[in-house]
């Protein structure tokens, strides 16, 4: 029933793990006649993206509840019910947590000390425990919860992104081209937006790889899924390479007329050639590509011996013109690599336009 509802798309996997955490915490809450508020709340705060991190923060977050629940009686029993109370109770609860370094728990202690404030009696300790004891079981429920309850798998998002990330990747290359040779073209501002794009996008996906080895931890998975998943970073940590390359072209400034119209063909052509290549799933080079890369490289050395050698007296400069070249031919090099890497295995993670 919980995966119809998921493949619905009305309730993600999280949403849906909320749900039935604070149904079973205040089912349990009712059935023993405790206050249910504390145990909802924390139940609500605490599930996580993965079942590790739910058992890693369960941890952090009961110390962090009771030193939540421990200033808030001493609090009231100090100032009775004032504004300064909720004020010093939430202050205090932050601040010794923060030193403590009990970050994952800071908000549902904080919860836990002021929800705590209006409903205390004069059995104070009486009071403390009670509390204490509600939140941990919105603790433990949501946690179990998290562990048992459709256990979140994240490859095939992070296919899809390794996918569209290439794409993206080719097509800012292939608006390089027009930069490099009009700095004024209307379209490099929108160009540099999509490049910081493709870059939080792969922090994002590097994000989930993360979450998912975490699950799997916990959680079994056939060699083929290992395989897949081992495969995708591999495209990620060359996409990475292919990014810092992109970004290093954002920023080159060209003169007018920088290349002759034999080099800008060239190096177009090129462009064209490497966006074809990061566009195609099994990244396979042509022997034109080939040819022509052999060109832009007899083209680097010559340039550097006409241009930097015999008219700058400083050896380690590298004119733009240079730079342009370079990161192409570090670009085809990183190519190379993904073509090997991508051999035989690039059906793995083959994912829908």
């Amino acid at each position: 029933m919980l995966s119809a509802l998921k493949n619905l798309q009305l309730f993600g996997g999280r949403t849906l793990k909320t749900g039935v955490s604070v149904l079973i915490t205040s089912f349990i809450c009712l059935l023993f006649d405790l206050p249910v508020i504390f145990a909802v709340i924390t139940a609500i705060v605490t599930v996580e993206n993965t079942a590790a991190d739910s058992i890693k923060k369960a941890v952090v977050r009961f110390p962090a509840s009771a030193i939540g629940a421990f200033i808030a009686v001493s609090s009231f029993a100090t100032l009775g019910k004032t504004a300064i109370t909720y004020a010093l109770a939430a202050t205090l609860t932050i601040a010794i947590c923060n030193k403590l370094k009990l970050y994952d728990g800071i908000l549902v202690a904080t919860l836990t000390a002021v929800a705590m404030i209006p409903n205390f009696d004069s059995h104070y300790i009486a009071s403390f425990f009670i509390r204490l004891g509600t939140t941990s079981i919105g603790i433990v429920v949501s946690t179990l919860v998290n562990y048992v309850l459709l256990p979140p798998n994240y490859s095939e998002r992070i296919f899809q992104n390794v996918h569209n990330l290439y794409h993206e990747a080719a097509d800012i290359l292939e608006c390089t081209f027009p930069k490099l040779v009009d700095a004024d073209n209307p379209k490099v501002k929108s160009m540099q937006k999509a490049y910081r794009q493709l870059t939080f996008q792969l922090e994002k996906t590097y994000q989930l790889s993360q979450f998912q080895r975490e699950e799997w931890q916990y959680h079994r998975h056939s060699t083929k899924e290992m395989k897949a998943f081992q495969y995708a970073q591999k495209k990620l940590n060359m996409l990475q390479q292919i990014t810092y390359h992109l970004g290093n072209l954002q920023y080159v400034q060209l003169e007018q007329n920088a290349f002759t119209q034999e080099e800008k063909t060239l190096i177009k052509s090129i462009i064209s050639s490497i966006a074809e290549i990061l566009r195609t799933p099994s990244h396979e080079i042509s022997n034109e590509h080939f040819h022509r890369i052999e060109q832009l490289d007899e083209e680097f050395w010559h340039w550097k011996e006409d241009h930097i050698e015999h008219t700058t007296k400083y050896r380690h400069h590298f004119p733009p013109q240079t730079i342009v070249i370079y990161e192409l031919l570090c670009l085809h090099d990183v190519l190379e690599e993904l073509r090997d890497i991508s051999k035989d295995r690039y059906h793995l993670i083959e994912c829908k336009s």
